[in-house]
């Protein structure tokens, strides 16, 4: 098989594996937002920020080093495994010790234990990387969707169960924690590697030398991600936090789960080609131009329809995240992008590009921060927005020098793909203000109005990031007649 054919493969049951998980936890995460309130989203969401802190030190950027390394030995995948454990149980330890304080900085005396149950996810995740890990190196997507899937449907319905049964918060602390095991249960089942009884030290170094700026920067935007939850959850209310995550949630479905399995596929095809200049840069291209084809479309279809979309799944309860849902559509439209450009430095072994690139960034998250506290949360998004605009900015910027396809060529080659989202999205908006009816049917109508003006339009004008996806598809379907 051509690493074209593995590519094609792996995108499809990575786009699979990704979506129908986070299918699954959103159709799961619409029956719990129905049955519990947003205060107790809220108090959850207080958490993400003190366990994305310590997911981030599990992995150290190792795993990436190891995808990115040709030949791994046992002896690697032996010593990564032990580390990562080894540090899932110190943050384990550390996160029982300081769950008081984090209770007390929140006003919130339920999170002292909340925080030290969820803490056991800590060690539980950690004895799973290394067996993800050879599963993206193989590029064996339909095994981690076999898994994907039987995890969430399992773990969805315990907490299910348990919010229907009067468990309250504790059914979304016990659906996080029956995720993990599972998922690490069947990973060691179905992968049958095993740890050696070894921990190299030159192994060590030798990964550690590009893992660790991969750590120092997965950590600063891991807390650039989450902090915003902490500020909310401090300076506002945990209800108010239920609103902006369930707004998140919806968000992160079309955005970050895309960009998720682009990731995931092109990361090891593209450190496969790593030495060949210009097939990396035809492939690069084509990355961008097919990525934020789908991004436009999706998002500006989720802005203009995000009220019939949040009252008909979770109800008018939830009325208040639709603003703050449009908002963050806006940050969602930019993270694919900023992504692709930082996955192609990773490629390239630029993890020190990263690192600085992360720290000059995320300086601007500080005045940002301050307007927020001080004028409300919709302020606060406004900011992450243009956080998001300089990200692209300087992230494409610097990987499209490396690989001779800047900022401006990636601009004008997915400008076509930004008309087609704009004027669909401007008049189905338009036709859904002249509909006065329930909003499931507003809902219905333009959507189908959105889907056939973007797919017409791509169809009359020729439009290529949509004629190569296209062609990608019809080959595939025509191999399997």
């Amino acid at each position: 098989m051509s690493l074209k054919q593995k590519a094609v493969k792996g995108f499809i049951w990575s786009f699979i594996d990704i979506f129908s998980k986070q299918g699954l936890v959103f159709i799961i995460g619409i029956i719990l937002a129905r049955l519990l309130s947003p205060r107790e989203f809220g108090l959850i969401g207080m958490t993400a920020v003190f366990i994305a802190f310590s997911q981030s030190f599990i992995d150290s950027g190792f795993g990436q080093a190891l995808v990115r390394k040709k030949n791994c030995s046992p002896k690697d995948y032996s010593t990564v495994f032990f580390y990562n454990l080894i540090v899932g149980i110190v943050f384990c330890l550390l996160l029982i010790f300081f769950a008081e304080a984090i209770s007390n900085f929140y006003k919130e005396p339920k999170l002292k234990l909340i925080i030290k149950v969820l803490s056991i996810g800590i060690i539980i995740k950690s004895l799973s990387i290394i067996h993800t890990v050879i599963l993206i190196k193989r590029m064996d997507f339909k095994l981690q969707t076999k898994i994907s899937v039987i995890s969430s449907l399992f773990s969805g319905a315990i907490g299910i169960y348990m919010a229907y049964a009067g468990y309250g918060v504790w059914s979304l602390v016990f659906k996080t924690l029956a995720g993990f095991a599972i998922t690490t249960v069947l990973l060691w089942y179905w992968n049958k590697w095993k740890p050696s009884l070894v921990f190299s030290k030159q192994s060590f170094k030798e990964l550690f030398s590009f893992g660790s700026k991969l750590l120092l920067s997965g950590l600063i935007n891991r807390i650039y991600e989450n902090v915003y939850l902490l500020i909310i959850g401090k300076f506002f209310s945990a209800v108010e936090l239920g609103y902006y995550t369930r707004a998140e949630r919806f968000k992160n479905l079309p955005s970050k789960s895309f960009t998720s399995v682009i990731q995931r596929v092109s990361f090891p095809t593209l450190s496969a080609i790593q030495d060949d200049q210009e097939k990396l840069r035809v492939s690069y291209q084509k990355l961008i131009q097919s990525v934020m084809f789908f991004t436009f479309i999706l998002m500006f279809g989720l802005i203009i329809m995000a009220k019939p979309i949040i009252v008909v799944l979770i109800g008018e309860k939830w009325l208040p995240s639709v603003f703050f849902l449009q908002l963050l559509c806006v940050v969602g439209i930019f993270f694919p992008w900023q992504e692709i450009n930082k996955n192609m430095l990773k490629v390239l072994g630029r993890s020190d590009i990263i690192l600085k690139l992360e720290v000059l960034k995320k300086i601007l998250v500080v005045p940002v921060i301050i307007i927020g506290i001080k004028f409300g949360i919709a302020e606060l998004i406004y900011g992450m927005i243009l956080i998001a605009f300089i990200s692209f900015i300087t992230d494409s910027y610097f990987a499209g020098k490396k690989i001779n396809y800047k900022s401006f060529a990636q601009f004008k080659d997915v400008m076509p793909s930004l008309m087609v989202a704009i004027f669909a999205s401007a008049l189905t908006y338009f036709i859904g203000k002249q509909i006065n009816t329930s909003e499931l049917v507003k809902l219905s109508i333009q959507a189908l109005v959105y889907l056939t003006l973007s797919l017409g339009i791509c169809e009359i004008f020729n439009i290529k990031a949509y004629q190569f996806l296209k062609a990608i598809i019809i080959e595939k379907v025509s191999i399997k007649k």
